[in-house]
This record gives structure tokens, sequence and C-alpha cells, in this order.
């Protein structure tokens, strides 16, 4: 390929290239529509003591816990459990700096919530999986909706 053909060939392609990477950052940045959400946490309410946030899907009842963790972040996640979830009892309580499963007991420190995935703790709310800005997390609709079979017997077992 002689110098002029690349030139004439790559500089075009270039251009398209650099336009393709600018569309997609700006719209993986782009703030969501407050319609989108369905829950909206506003972090100055936020405290060491969990708030635990109610929410339908389709009448289903769930729940949210948003709570500050030490290091002053806060952490998210489902209020059931990723291994009791089935049981109808698995969710927590707080006691102190602990979340305790209401169905095997385990206990899960607050400074945990949302780093640790799998075993009998919270299902973490993950940051792909809400939007952070400097004064509140989004929780989207369909996000909430695509979890919502864990709590499918949710707190209707004994």
């Amino acid at each position: 390929m002689n110098r002029r053909f690349r030139s004439l060939f790559l500089i075009p392609l270039a251009g398209l290239l650099v336009f393709a990477i600018s569309s997609a950052a700006a719209q993986a940045s782009s703030p969501k529509a407050a319609s989108d959400f369905g829950i909206v946490i506003k972090k100055k309410d936020i405290t060491s003591t969990a708030t635990f946030i109610p929410y339908k899907v389709n009448g289903l009842a769930m729940e949210i816990i948003a709570v500050k963790a030490s290091d002053g972040t806060i952490r998210t996640a489902l209020n059931t459990c990723q291994v009791c979830y089935r049981s109808g009892r698995g969710y927590y309580k707080q006691v102190g700096d602990v979340f305790v499963c209401q169905n095997c007991g385990n206990q899960f420190k607050v400074d945990q919530v949302e780093l640790i995935k799998g075993g009998c703790n919270p299902v973490p709310i993950l940051a792909g999986d809400k939007t952070d800005s400097s004064d509140s997390i989004g929780i989207s609709k369909a996000y909430l909706e695509s979890v919502a079979p864990y709590f499918a017997v949710w707190k209707k077992r004994a």
C-alpha cells in the first residue's frame, strides 16, 4: 500500500474510531433520568445504623440495606442472604456493627457489606448496578426487577 493511499484510508478511519469511542464514553457517563430509578438514596440520610428501604416489584415486597461503613462510604445490598433466601428467613437484622441472618445466625460486619460476594451474607449491589453521584445513589428499576426472585418467599415462611 503506498503512503498516499494509506493516509487517505487511515486518517478517516482513525477519526471514525475516535468518534465511536467518545460517543460510547458519553453514553456510559450520561446520567440516567430520574424515572429510571426505583430507589434514590440520599447519602446525607445514611448512618452506621442501617436504613432498610422497602420496594415492590409487581406486588412482591423487597428491601434494600443502605449503611455507612467506618470509612464513610455508603454501602448497599439486598436484605436477603445469598444462601438462605429460599428459606423465607434469609434476611438480616442489625445488632451493633453486625448484621445477623435470621435463618442461620451468621454474622456479617457492616464494613463487609457490598465488598463480599457469595456465602451467607447480604447480596451486594455493586457499582455497575447503581448510579453513585455526589449526594445520592440511584438503583434502577431494571436492576430491582432482575433481583426480585431473591424475594419470592422473603419473610413468608417461619
